[in-house]
């Protein structure tokens, strides 16, 4: 089992779980964080400190995030390794907990 970033990471892209990640499988893009699930070693650290609570087990996944499973491994594959804590997006705190921003993703 794997953990997930989901939808509402979209646009805020808080990255406290980066800094506590012991493998560094956090992948950046312009306004969502994704996990490589080959890299992931199902530790949970990250889980507890999103601020968006945008990360969940694979299993956990509630039935309209499942599409984020297929997202992560696609984009972990392309996109820049992130180590290190960064500022979140400057209206971070704006849209967290909006619905619907999966259409918002910036590949």
């Amino acid at each position: 089992m794997t953990y997930v970033v989901t939808e509402n990471c979209i646009q805020c892209k808080y990255t406290d779980c980066v800094e506590v990640c012991p493998v560094d499988c956090f992948h950046e893009g312009p306004n969502f964080l994704v996990i490589d699930p080959e890299e992931c070693i199902d530790c949970t650290l990250c889980v507890a400190e999103c601020p968006a609570e945008a990360i969940f087990a694979e299993d956990d996944l509630p039935d309209d995030q499942r599409q984020f499973i297929q997202i992560n491994a696609d984009l972990a594959k392309t996109w820049p390794t992130i180590v290190e804590k960064k500022p979140a997006l400057a209206d971070a705190d704006a849209w967290n907990g909006k619905p619907d921003k999966a259409g918002l993703l910036e590949k």
